[in-house]
């Protein structure tokens, strides 16, 4: 009977040895790492497709991690298979959306994309990861948060929502500056959150390493386990990205972020909560004087 722990010591084992990998074994471990059910489904050859290496390098990985065969590498992923999209049952709805039109059937496929990018996105979160991050960030002198491209949307929402829990909170790079810029005086009691999913942004990971190298703690929002190996975060949080069409879904790290703003104000307590009142309170005051300006007008 196959140990049913063999996958999840296999992909540890992976994480741990990356970066001392050749660059070929190292896309082949990244793949496995990120897509631990295609893996176990898919034939060698497809794999080397998606992957981007040949075969003769699967069977290369399969011996260095002191398997058989590459049919021995890829049996416990193979028994432990459970795709994000398995986990999502198909609903009345989305079948009725599915048998109305070819419109209906993009909307339906979409639905099952995203419903199972945000379960398996909060699937991952481990409470024990998440308390340790929202401990970090709130002992934090500042709070250094940097995105860019479509990622940056992500960390703009972050950012407005969570500096009324966390007044520490900065986006970075401001105006037409660098992240880097902007982290020349950070130092060993401040924090960096940095999002970015595949291709990896080259400024941002830039300023990783520049804020590694100034002792700041680094935590990642991201879609893979491994973004770099230079990187050395104090905590990855990992979300699904997959969708039905060219580009990343961002719905899965919109599920995560929910989740770490819910316990940053719920942890904000009384001071966090006072904040909030005070922007509600000013947003009345701003709507009532702009109704009252078009009355009198």
């Amino acid at each position: 009977m196959m140990d049913p722990s063999l996958k999840a010591r296999t992909i540890a084992k992976l994480k741990t040895n990356i970066a001392a990998l050749s660059p070929a074994l190292r896309n082949v471990a990244k793949y496995i790492i990120d897509f631990p059910a295609d893996f176990g489904l898919d034939p060698i050859r497809e794999t080397a497709r998606k992957s981007g290496v040949s075969t003769y390098t699967l069977v290369r990985m399969a011996d260095q991690l002191g398997f058989d065969s590459y049919d021995a590498l890829r049996e416990p992923f193979r028994s432990a298979l459970v795709s994000p999209t398995d986990t999502i049952d198909p609903q009345h709805w989305i079948e009725t959306l599915r048998e109305n039109s070819a419109t209906g059937q993009v909307q339906a496929n979409v639905a099952l994309k995203s419903l199972a990018a945000v379960q398996h996105s909060l699937d991952r979160l481990s409470p024990r990861v998440l308390e340790q991050v929202v401990d970090t960030l709130l002992a934090a002198d500042t709070v250094y948060l940097t995105a860019m491209r479509a990622s940056y949307a992500m960390a703009y929402y972050f950012q407005y929502v969570g500096s009324m829990a966390l007044p520490t909170l900065q986006l970075i790079p401001r105006n037409m500056s660098s992240a880097i810029d902007e982290l020349n005086t950070a130092g060993p009691g401040d924090v960096l959150i940095a999002i970015t999913i595949m291709p990896y942004s080259r400024e941002t990971i830039a300023a990783c390493e520049f804020a590694q190298q100034r002792g700041v703690k680094l935590i990642l929002i991201t879609d893979s386990d491994v973004v770099s190996p230079k990187l050395h975060p104090e905590a990855v949080l990992v979300a699904a990205t997959q969708s039905s069409h060219h580009f990343a879904s961002f719905v899965g790290i919109t599920a995560v972020l929910e989740t770490l703003l819910a316990l940053l104000v719920k942890r904000g307590g009384h001071a966090a909560a006072k904040r909030v009142k005070s922007y509600e309170e000013l947003r009345a005051r701003h709507n009532a004087y702009w109704v009252a300006k078009k009355a009198d007008s």
